[in-house]
């Protein structure tokens, strides 16, 4: 959902499959997943130094001055 919302209001972002990830590189993304947020909800969405954990419409709408 989230991906399709950010692409939905033409938003350039970059993202991450957790899920995709092997070995040592699945372990390092998992290591800063944990200190961003200190768990392993998803997604995790980085906005300047704004971390929102899950998709929220109204809270990416505010950090994104989205109408």
């Amino acid at each position: 959902m989230t991906k399709e919302f950010l692409a939905a209001h033409k938003v350039d972002f970059e993202y991450i499959d957790v899920d995709l990830l092997n070995g040592e590189e699945r372990t390092k993304v998992l290591r800063e997943v944990y200190r961003l947020t200190q768990g392993y909800s998803f997604p995790v969405i980085v906005i300047g130094g704004t971390v929102i954990v899950g998709f929220n419409k109204e809270r990416l709408k505010q950090e994104l001055n989205l109408t």
